[in-house]
């Protein structure tokens, strides 16, 4: 028997050390999160995509009674980028939350695993590397590549 682990590689960095981009970028994943539809879980999540060209495209969480109807932030900004932009590579995406009180969060939430499944299709589509920045009071994770979040992860070359 053999045992593999697998690593990624991740930086922390504090809201002085991040880019202008990037704090635009996060700004707009911020206000996102006052334009998510949570009624249920009264857990609001916002992501900002930024795409090749500085266009900057966002999403909300939106819930529905129905739990499978609803979708996240953040496929909701890779999906509306991808409609609206369909020839512009995704450079960068932020993700932000704001918890039932309001407030937003001390740790940094990662997307979903539907989420990455989503994310990666759009960075193989492109053959870019997505950077994705996660937002907490306390720091902000930055990941250099979709990849990094789905090892082992299933894409067209299965099929």
């Amino acid at each position: 028997m053999k045992t593999i682990s697998i690593t990624i590689p991740l930086t922390i960095k504090e809201d002085c050390e991040l880019s202008s981009n990037e704090r635009l970028l996060l700004e707009e994943a911020q206000q996102a999160t006052f334009r998510s539809y949570a009624p249920y879980s009264h857990f609001s999540v916002g992501a900002a995509v930024e795409l090749a060209d500085g266009t900057i495209v966002t999403g909300s969480n939106q819930e529905n009674a129905a739990y499978p109807s609803g979708l996240c932030a953040e496929r909701t900004a890779i999906f509306y980028a991808n409609s609206r932009y369909p020839d512009q590579a995704v450079k960068r995406l932020c993700i932000a939350a704001r918890d039932t009180n309001g407030s937003y969060l001390d740790k940094p939430i990662p997307p979903c695993g539907a989420c990455r499944q989503a994310l990666l299709e759009t960075e193989c589509r492109f053959g870019k590397d997505i950077e994705v920045l996660l937002y907490s009071t306390k720091g902000i994770y930055s990941i250099k590549s979709i990849k990094d979040l789905l090892p082992l992860s299933f894409d067209k070359s299965f099929l």
